[in-house]
This record gives structure tokens, sequence and C-alpha cells, in this order.
């Protein structure tokens, strides 16, 4: 294993972040890949993949999202789907190398009736020999621990940008509800799965701020998503201009340094992007992707390409469920 020589910080301030983006490439990818091998091994990538459980009819304004019900976005909806549907999906994720098997409901938040399917299909994953993560809008405290007590390995709640510029993105939650529900999912003892979109029209400070956020957050969250913003007709952003990909190897690269012992995974966007680009990713500091033929309602690059530029790139995908104290699992209550 690499040594981890690299100290954490969580006291990253506003100019030593942009100094960050502001370096020659050459110089930051270069520091960013430092940092990776000290934590990981630098050709060694965690595929995970998403499937959405409950589809559509969110109440909230998310700009980015086809989910929303106040948007125009032409999205199959369904329900919250049945169990054995799940499970066959997650198995088949695993066949296709998948170690991490992550859920999407499009909610505000988990009702009390909904959490009992929740935990069936956290417990049905889990016991695949997968790792697990949820994605299920604000949760009490409650709702996380009946979360972990079923196996729950990861909760997955994105800031999305920085708190300046959150407001032009979403007005039916704060930044500060995002943060909160942060604290809960930590306090209940879950790994934490938080990140943000670039594209959505923010400026480098505002990305240089969001992940500051996410650095100041103690422990760092475990998995850090980083997302091109994928562009869907009928949302606010469908227009949005193309952000560009030296702009996102970047916002990787930052990430990577802020947060050295963090899964930086290459998330939405990845159908569009050139192998290059994505190799450049790569090389920034990202080390796990979404993994398979679909997101949560918008398209993914396909297995049969992700398989031919990984073994090109000489990375390995190889993974299985991480052993890791299990004393906490027990049957939810």
């Amino acid at each position: 294993m690499p040594m981890k020589s690299n100290i954490l910080r969580y006291d990253w301030q506003p100019d030593e972040v942009l100094t960050l983006f502001h370096l020659p490439f050459a110089d930051l990818l270069y520091r960013a890949q430092t940092v990776h091998r000290q934590h990981f091994d630098a050709n060694d990538l965690q595929l995970a993949t998403l499937l959405s459980i409950k589809t559509g009819r969110c109440s909230e304004d998310c700009a980015y999202c086809p989910q929303s019900i106040r948007h125009g976005s032409e999205v199959e909806e369904h329900a919250l789907l049945p169990l054995d549907q799940v499970v066959a999906a997650a198995r088949q994720a695993q066949q296709d190398g998948a170690g991490r098997f992550c859920m999407g409901a499009a909610w505000r938040s988990p009702r009390a009736r909904d959490i009992q399917a929740l935990l069936a299909m956290v417990e049905a994953v889990r016991a695949l020999g997968m790792e697990t993560c949820l994605t299920a809008g604000m949760l009490n405290a409650e709702q996380a621990r009946q979360l972990r007590a079923a196996g729950l390995d990861y909760y997955n709640h994105n800031i999305d940008t920085s708190a300046e510029y959150y407001p032009e993105i979403i007005s039916t939650r704060t930044f500060q509800d995002r943060l909160d529900t942060l604290q809960v999912v930590r306090d209940s003892g879950l790994k934490v799965c938080s990140g943000g979109i670039v594209g959505m029209g923010e400026t480098e400070q505002d990305r240089a701020a969001m992940l500051q956020t996410l650095a100041g957050l103690q422990p760092h969250p475990e998995s850090v998503p980083i997302n091109r913003l994928v562009r869907v007709a009928g949302t606010p952003l469908e227009g949005a201009d193309d952000v560009d990909g030296l702009a996102l190897v970047r916002t990787i690269a930052v990430a990577r340094i802020l947060m050295p012992a963090s899964r930086i995974r290459l998330s939405a966007g990845r159908e569009d992007m050139e192998d290059e680009l994505q190799a450049l990713c790569f090389l920034a500091g990202a080390n796990a992707v979404f993994y398979g033929d679909h997101l949560l309602t918008t398209a993914n690059a396909s297995v049969q390409r992700d398989r031919v530029l990984f073994t090109k790139l000489g990375l390995k995908t190889h993974h299985h469920l991480q052993s890791q104290d299990t004393t906490h699992i027990a049957k939810a209550v």
C-alpha cells in the first residue's frame, strides 16, 4: 500500500483553494497525482452502479433535475420499485463488475412508510456482498439510525455548488438544510458521499467554495462525486453553456488535493466525454466512476465502452465488499 504521508486538513482558506485552481495545468496535475499516490494505488478504480428506485414527481425545484414536478421534462415516472427488481438489478451490476450499488429515490425526504421498504432493499443488496449507498433526500436522525442498522454503508447527499450560488439553482431547500442532513448522516455512523456539479453557470470561485465546504467537513466525505452537468430538455438549465473539459479536470485535481483520502468519483456526464478527457480526469485523481448504461434518468457510458477504456488505461476494477466492523448491523426496528 502507498504510504499515507499527507496530513488531512480541514482549514483550507478561500485564497488557498483558488491558488490551486490557478496553478499551471501540469503543476496542478503533478501535485494531485503525488497526493493520490500517497493514499491510493494510482491504477485502482472503484465501480459503482446507480439505480433509480423511485423516479419523478419530486417536489423540489433543482434546476438541473428532470425529476422535479415543477419542470416540463419528459421523464418516465415510476413509484418505488419492488424488492425483487432492485435485487435483480444489483445482482446484474455485480456480475458486470460493480462493487458498490447505489439506490436513488426522488423524494424531498422519505416518509415513515417508505423507510421499511428501503431497509429491506439495503439488507438484500448487502447480502449479495456489495457495498450499499442510498440517496433519498433529507433524513432525520431516526431514519439514519435505522438505515445504518440495516447495513447501509454510504448515504449520498450532494451540496451541488457553493453556498453563494446555491439559491440560483434550488429554492425549495437551503444550503444549510444540505449540511444539516450530512451532519445527521455522519452522527449516525454512516459514511458520507457528497459532491457537486460543474457546468451550471457557476464561476471558478463557486467551484472553489464548494470544494472548500466539502473539505471543511470533519471527517472528509469518504466519497466525493464530481458531476458534469447533463442538460435535459424541460429543465431550467437545458440551455446552459458547455463547461470546458479542462475546468472539470482542474476541479477533480483540486478535490484530490483537498481531500487526499477520499474516493473522487467521475460521475454524470461521462457519456459525452472523449476517452482522452476521462484519462485526464483519472490522472487528476478521480478513482471511482458510475458504471452501467444508465444513471438515474440519463444515459451513461456503456459498459462495453468502459471495459475497453479501462483496459487501454491499465486500470484495475475488481472490487469486493471491504472488510469492516459489522457489529452494528442488526435487524432494524
